[in-house]
C-alpha cells in the first residue's frame, strides 16, 4: 500500500491508509480549523505556498471566484470569509481532499462556497470567474500547469484575475512566462519562503 511518499496528492482515489488530523491557523486575520489527512497535499499545516497566495490575493469586487485543485479546501475557505458578497467554487481531482473540503466548509461555517471533484475545469464547463486562485500540482509537470493556466485565461472575463502561487526553484519564473501568453499583464504580487505569486490580468 503506497504512504504519502509515493503516492501523488492529485490521484483521484487515494489507497494510503487515512488517519484524519485537525490543526488551527489564522490566515489574514481569519482563525480556521482545517481537517487534513494522509494522501492530501500539506497534511497538518497550510504549506506555504497557499498562505503566500492568501496573504497576496486581492479579491476586490469578485463576485465568483474559483479555488482550482483546493486540497482540503485552506485557499477557497479563506477567500469565502474574506469575501463573504462572493460565491466561491473549490475543485480537485481527490476524492479524500474533496471529502475533507467540504467538512472544512461545515467546521469553519462557510455558507457561501461548494466543492466539486474533477480533473481541471472538468468540473466548472464553461462557467466564468472574476477570480481563479491556484497553487498548482508542481509535480505532475509543466504541462499540466501550462494547461491549467490556458484554462484559467478561457474562464475569465476582461479584467479578471489568476493568482498562481510556485516555488521559486521548481519553476515560478517559468509559469510566469506561460502566463504572459494568456494575460495582458502579469505581475508579482508576493514572495516569501521561496515561493513567488503573480497575478494575471485579462
Amino acid at each position: 500500500m503506497p504512504d504519502d511518499r509515493s503516492e501523488h496528492y492529485s490521484t483521484s482515489r487515494p489507497t494510503s491508509l487515512s488517519q484524519p488530523a485537525i490543526y488551527d491557523d489564522t490566515l489574514r486575520g481569519v482563525p480556521l480549523k482545517l481537517w487534513t489527512d494522509r494522501g492530501v497535499f500539506s497534511r497538518g499545516h497550510t504549506d506555504p505556498g497557499s498562505a503566500e497566495l492568501i496573504t497576496a490575493m486581492d479579491l476586490t469586487g469578485a463576485r465568483r471566484i474559483l479555488d482550482l485543485g483546493c486540497g482540503y479546501g485552506v485557499i477557497g475557505i479563506a477567500a469565502a470569509k474574506l469575501a463573504p458578497a462572493a460565491r466561491v467554487i473549490l475543485t480537485d481531482p481527490n476524492e479524500r481532499a474533496v471529502k475533507l473540503a467540504r467538512q472544512n466548509l461545515e467546521t469553519n461555517a462557510v455558507r457561501n462556497a461548494e466543492v466539486r471533484q474533477g480533473e481541471g475545469f472538468a468540473p466548472v464547463g464553461d462557467e466564468q470567474f472574476d477570480v481563479i486562485l491556484t497553487n498548482p500540482p508542481i509535480r505532475a509537470g509543466n504541462a499540466v500547469v501550462f494547461s491549467l493556466i490556458a484554462g484559467a485565461a478561457a474562464h475569465l472575463p476582461p479584467g479578471g484575475r489568476l493568482y498562481l502561487v510556485a516555488r521559486t526553484k521548481q519553476g515560478a519564473r517559468t509559469f510566469a512566462k506561460e502566463m504572459e501568453k494568456h494575460f495582458s499583464t502579469v505581475t508579482q504580487v508576493g514572495q516569501g519562503s521561496g515561493y513567488r505569486v503573480y497575478a494575471g490580468v485579462k
